[in-house]
């Protein structure tokens, strides 16, 4: 007889027929005699009632009536089935209805009903064939819609870990079995555990969106993923902002004759105007991340519509065309923000009494034009930014995947955290000297009778006068700030997605 991962006290739960013991326990109004809806007696509720009472005073280690997470741990892990504290935790959240942080008996069995119902419909969806079984090919398949590239032998890795008759296929009972007491629920879970661009803030807005499930959408926890994820930017961008005033102090001033340090840029700094001046620039930066994040959001998902995908989950190219045009139409709203961002850092102690003050100087001596000077560049750069971090992320991901992912898809915090700082930094150097011209453009205050600087003219300029390595000033600075700002983010988005009551995948 095949014996399943579960063991034969979890198997024996569930009717050896396969149908939901809902069912059975469901039934249990009709007397002790009535009969699930397989028609066994096996499947009477009395029967049924004794087999979750026996699991349940299995896992009950400390006798108390109730399941707390150290009861589940310790009461799963005598049973074979090893589940991580955080796992443990969303079985208890799921089925906590009265909110006391354990599971009576009565809620035991209703998350083990209802946590079976979403485990058959992610069977169906991945039974491609309708045959009642998985086979790899379906696996990789199914993954491959999600984004996710893995080959034939991975996939049988994954069904190795459930197949218990070596068949190499999953039935129902062997999957049921499998992931019973496992909060995935969800196949699309393996792509958000990989969520990218709301965690990592960088201080460059120019990531392609993430994904949210339809879940997601319909509940509201996109927006406070939104939420989240603009905090965490708010807090990172505001302590790393030194290193970014220093950047754009040496993209514009910095050349051969002036070649400005960055010990030497931060005392030049202080002196000019004390230790407040390394934060000028900072609130614009911080301002723009909500309307920023908001416009890019609606317009991914109205791009992903006019697209026309019945998926769920874009496929790779669809994201970087989605995220593309949704980065320009959101970096277009807000520009004039951008100027303001680098005339504030850029101003002398007293030159402008405030951000409204800016802008109302710029207005008044160089025309609304000023506001979109070095828009060019800037659009041009969206696409090497956003192309070259989405593909070095997602072949990150990838070879992680592929190499170290067996029962899992969780990569950890430090794969992550990893992945995304090796793949904003590429995707910074890609586009590094786009964001520099556009700098230099953007700070060109126009003299009346000065010829307007070009885009191809300032790249021919500096090349002439500076080098290649003109176009990489304040590199240092930029570089330094990722590890700093990748972590920040990362650690206050955690606490703000737990203070919103998000969900953690």
């Amino acid at each position: 007889a095949r014996r399943s991962l579960a063991s034969p006290v979890v198997s024996g739960v569930l009717c050896p027929c396969g149908s939901p013991h809902g069912s059975a326990v469901e039934s249990s109004s009709g007397g002790g005699g009535s009969a699930g809806s397989c028609g066994r007696s096996l499947c009477e509720a009395s029967e049924q009632d004794r087999r979750l009472r026996a699991l349940f005073q299995k896992l009950d280690v400390n006798r108390d009536g109730a399941l707390c997470i150290h009861d589940l741990a310790v009461g799963l892990g005598r049973l074979g089935l090893h589940r991580s504290e955080l796992d443990l935790r969303k079985i208890v959240k799921a089925g906590d209805k009265d909110l006391d942080g354990q599971l009576d008996f009565e809620e035991f069995v209703h998350y083990l009903q209802d946590h079976e119902k979403k485990l058959r419909l992610v069977f169906k969806s991945l039974d491609k064939k309708n045959d009642g079984r998985i086979d790899a090919q379906e696996i990789v398949q199914s993954l491959r819609d999600l984004g996710v590239k893995i080959s034939e032998q991975q996939a049988e890795k994954i069904l190795k870990s459930m197949d218990k008759n070596g068949t190499m296929t999953i039935d129902w009972n062997e999957w049921r079995d499998y992931h019973l007491l496992h909060p995935v629920e969800n196949i699309p879970e393996i792509i958000l555990y990989w969520k990218h661009s709301t965690i990592f803030d960088v201080g460059e807005n120019l990531t392609v969106p993430d994904e949210f499930t339809v879940e997601e959408r319909q509940t509201g926890m996109w927006w406070r993923h939104l939420v989240a994820g603009g905090g965490a930017g708010a807090v990172s961008r505001t302590c790393t902002a030194p290193l970014d005033r220093l950047k754009v102090l040496m993209q514009v001033h910095a050349s051969r004759s002036n070649n400005m340090c960055i010990i030497g840029g931060f005392t030049q700094m202080i002196r000019e105007g004390g230790p407040r001046s390394l934060w000028r620039g900072n609130g614009i930066n911080v301002l723009k991340i909500a309307p920023e994040s908001a416009i890019k959001f609606m317009a991914y998902e109205q791009i992903k519509r006019f697209i026309g995908t019945d998926q769920e989950m874009l496929r790779i190219h669809e994201r970087l065309l989605a995220g593309s045009l949704a980065g320009a139409i959101a970096q277009s709203s807000i520009y004039p923000m951008e100027v303001l961002k680098t005339r504030m850092a850029l101003r002398k102690t007293g030159q402008y009494s405030g951000m409204l003050d800016c802008a109302k100087n710029i207005l008044a001596k160089e025309g609304m034009a000023a506001f979109y000077k070095g828009y060019i560049p800037n659009m041009l750069g969206i696409i090497p930014y956003a192309g070259i971090d989405l593909a070095v992320y997602e072949t990150l991901k990838n070879t992680w995947l592929q190499r170290y992912a067996v029962n899992s898809a969780d990569p950890g915090v430090f794969v992550l955290l990893a992945c995304g700082t090796i793949s904003s930094t590429c995707g910074q150097l890609a586009s590094y000297p786009l964001a520099l011209v556009r700098t230099r453009m953007q700070a060109q205050a126009s003299v009346e009778g000065a010829p307007e600087v070009t885009m191809r003219g300032l790249f021919k300029h500096i090349l002439k006068t500076e080098g290649a390595f003109g176009l990489y000033r304040g590199l240092a600075p930029n570089f330094m700030k990722v590890i700093p700002a990748v972590s920040i983010s990362y650690v206050v988005y955690e606490n703000l997605k737990m203070t919103l009551g998000v969900e953690s995948r």
